[in-house]
C-alpha cells in the first residue's frame, strides 16, 4: 500500500484595504506573504480606488460582507498569523476586535490612519476605537512618524521624540511597538523597537534615494506577521522583516512602474512555499 505524505504550510491572513495598482493594500501583502514562503489569504475592509500617483476614492465595504468573509476563512484554514491593516470605521474595529478576541496566533496592527499627503483618513472616534479595542489584542503595532503624532497627539519627527512617544503607546494597551523611521529627514533611518519591562531595541539603515516606497508600511507588517507565523521570537521576526523592505526597495529604486511613487521589488529573493510533513 502507497503512503502518501501530506504537508501544512504557514498561514498569514491579511485585513485590509484595496490597491488596483498592485503596489500597497492586500495587493502587498500577498506578495510579501508569498516571498517568505508562506500562504496568503485575504479579508478585504475597504475598496479605495488609487494608483502610484495618489488615493481617488473610497468606498466602503459592507461591516457584514467583512463578518462573511472572516467566517469563510476560519471555518476553512485557521491563520497561523494576522496583519490588519486599513480599518476605517468604528462599526469595523467593534466587529474585527470581537471576532479575534479568542484568536490564538500573532496579530499585527499597521494602523492606516493618516495619507501620504498628511491628512486622517479615519475619524477621532475610530482612532479611539483602534486604540481600546485592537491595541490589546494584537503582538505589535507598526506605525510610521505621523501616525505615531496622532496617537500621542504630539508631532513626532525625531529619534529623541520616537524614544518618548514609544513609552506613551506602550501605556496605551500594546505589547510592542515598532516605530518606523522612513519619514525622519536624515542620511541614516532609524526605527525604534519597543516591548513592555524590555530596553528599546535601535534599527539603523542608509536611506536609499527613490521614489519607489508605495506600500512599504503595508509590506512590512507582511512581513513581521510572516516570520511570526514561522514562529520567530519577536525581535528577529522585525530584523528579519526591516532587513526584507530594505532589499526590496533598494532592489525597486531604479524601475519605473506607473507616473507616481512606484512598487517594492516584493520578489526581490522569493523563498519558495514552506512545507511542514505531517504526521
Amino acid at each position: 500500500m502507497t503512503t502518501i505524505t501530506t504537508y501544512s504550510v504557514p498561514t498569514v491572513l491579511s485585513i485590509a484595504g484595496f490597491d488596483g495598482s498592485g503596489g500597497a493594500g492586500i495587493q502587498a501583502d500577498t506578495k510579501a506573504i508569498s516571498a517568505l514562503g508562506c500562504y496568503a489569504m485575504n479579508v478585504l475592509t475597504a475598496l479605495p480606488v488609487q494608483n502610484t500617483q495618489g488615493v481617488r476614492n473610497i468606498y466602503e465595504i459592507p461591516t457584514q460582507a467583512v463578518r462573511e468573509q472572516l467566517d469563510a476563512i476560519f471555518e476553512d484554514i485557521y491563520p497561523d498569523a494576522i496583519k490588519i491593516g486599513m480599518v476605517h470605521s468604528t462599526e469595523l474595529v467593534e466587529l474585527i476586535s470581537s471576532y479575534l478576541r479568542d484568536y490564538t496566533g500573532d496579530i499585527v496592527f499597521d494602523p492606516v490612519m493618516v495619507s501620504t499627503s498628511g491628512h486622517k483618513l479615519i475619524q477621532d472616534d475610530t482612532i479611539q476605537a483602534c486604540v481600546d479595542l485592537l491595541f490589546p489584542l494584537t503582538r505589535i503595532i507598526t506605525p510610521n512618524l505621523d501616525e505615531v503624532s496622532v496617537l500621542i497627539g504630539k508631532q513626532v519627527d525625531s529619534v529623541p521624540e520616537m524614544e518618548k512617544a514609544g513609552d506613551q503607546l506602550l501605556k496605551k494597551g500594546c505589547r510592542a511597538v515598532l516605530i518606523k523611521g522612513g519619514h525622519l529627514q536624515t542620511a541614516q533611518l532609524t526605527s525604534l523597537l519597543f516591548q513592555q519591562d524590555k530596553t528599546a531595541l535601535v534599527f539603523r539603515s542608509e536611506k536609499i534615494e527613490t521614489k519607489n516606497t508605495h506600500g512599504s508600511g503595508c509590506t512590512l507588517s507582511s512581513a513581521i506577521a510572516s516570520q511570526l507565523a514561522l514562529h520567530l521570537p519577536l525581535d528577529r521576526a522585525v530584523t528579519a522583516a526591516l532587513d526584507y523592505v530594505h532589499e526590496a526597495i533598494r532592489s525597486s529604486k531604479d524601475l519605473m512602474i506607473g507616473k507616481g511613487n512606484g512598487p517594492l521589488n516584493h520578489f526581490h529573493h522569493p523563498q519558495q512555499l514552506i512545507c511542514h510533513e505531517m504526521d
